[in-house]
């Protein structure tokens, strides 16, 4: 690759992101080139759980985004999905107590308000949706847009249908630029990409590509680590977890927080979330964390206690101080358009981001304004 290669636009990140932003810039007409330092789904998408989620975002425009996304997923499901492992299962939202009931009905009322379809479930219904939930628990909402996909094949199965040239093993070592400071393609430690647009898709490293086109984009590591479960017969029906997830996904603290996440998965294994710290890139395995996503886990399925975990991994979520993702052109640099920074959510996001950022390389008007996702609305500081 010494001499070089030329197209349309080249998309940094193979993750699920990447691989969205290179199908619908593909199916736009362009000229596509898809590289990567790792392989596909090698980051921040190899240790997702998969999860396409509305029932966890408030009003506002990460919810628009999160439905648009959603519908995005049902039409790629009918192409891909059994090669995506998609499943329309819906998620359930339980409470502990009847105050944080109340709460929790109070915000979905105000998520129906913005388009959600959340169907409160109260006392003995709840156990009609899932019967191995522990005793006592006052009810809950149920979410049917939930659903969740299998990562890694996700955004394989995007990638290679985006038909894009991918680059795996690639490192993106500078952006290119001329002289009046648009972008003229990325320099690689195999040679240069020339090409008229450069879309960041690097997820948790978002940041330090921006910074290589001398501009801020405060895109910090989040770690949160998963436990996997032997494999099970089907006995968790939906995505299920605890009301004070939601304040947990919202929170600013770079403090450990824990809070019971439960599913099944189409392969039997039962995946058990979610904790949320700021550690930088360390990836140091933390029993005392492991065991307090087990002891919350079987708070809500008590047969939990029954069953061996087998494996527990980590990863590093992309977030921003407010929470919702850098998504389109940035104006500091002509040519360049950014598509990261969704934390947990980047697996649900994936395909309205790709559309999105395929409308706005198109020149075309976006579906979704794209103010609230302007990269350039942090503070400056010095790259």
């Amino acid at each position: 690759m010494t001499q070089g290669l030329t197209c349309d636009v080249v998309v940094v990140g193979a993750g699920i992101t990447g691989a969205a932003c290179a199908l619908y810039a593909a199916r736009a007409g362009l000229d596509v080139i898809l590289v990567d330092r790792g392989p596909v789904a090698g980051g921040t998408t190899g240790a997702g759980e998969g999860n396409i989620l509305v029932s966890d975002k408030e009003p506002g425009p990460e919810l628009d985004l999160a439905l648009l996304s959603a519908r995005l997923w049902r039409e790629l499901a009918e192409e891909y999905g059994r090669s995506v492992e998609y499943e329309a299962k819906g998620g359930l939202v339980v409470a502990s107590t009847p105050d944080g009931l109340a709460a929790l009905e109070r915000f979905a009322s105000a998520q129906r308000a913005a388009g959600v379809t959340a169907e409160p479930v109260m006392g003995g219904a709840l156990y009609d949706l899932e019967p191995d939930l522990a005793p006592g628990l006052p009810g809950g909402v149920h979410y049917p847009q939930d659903s969740q996909v299998m990562p890694a094949l996700a955004a394989a199965t995007l990638a290679r249908a985006s038909k894009a040239r991918l680059l795996a093993g690639v490192t993106v070592t500078g952006v290119l630029r001329t002289r009046d400071g648009a972008v003229r393609g990325v320099r690689t430690d195999r040679g240069d990409l020339h090409a008229p647009a450069v879309v960041n898709a690097a997820g948790t490293w978002g940041g330090d590509l921006a910074a290589l086109a001398g501009v801020h984009l405060p895109v910090l590591p989040r770690r949160g680590f998963v436990l996997v479960t032997e494999p099970l017969p089907r006995r968790i029906r939906h995505k299920v977890y605890a009301a004070d997830y939601v304040a947990d996904v919202a929170s600013d603290s770079a403090a450990l927080q824990t809070s019971p996440v439960v599913e099944g998965t189409a392969a039997g294994p039962v995946l058990i979330g979610a904790s949320r710290e700021r550690v930088g890139f360390d990836r140091t395995f933390s029993l005392p964390v492991v065991r307090a996503l087990a002891a919350g886990a079987t708070r809500l399925f008590p047969f939990l206690r029954d069953v061996h975990a087998i494996r527990a991994y980590l990863g590093f979520r992309p977030y921003t101080p407010d929470h919702l993702p850098a998504v389109g052109p940035d104006p500091r640099v002509p040519g360049l358009h950014h598509a990261c920074g969704h934390e947990g959510a980047g697996i649900g996001l994936a395909p309205a981001t790709g559309h999105l950022i395929a409308q706005a390389l198109t020149g075309r008007t976006p579906a979704l304004d794209l103010t609230p996702f302007r990269p350039d609305r942090f503070p400056e500081e010095a790259v």
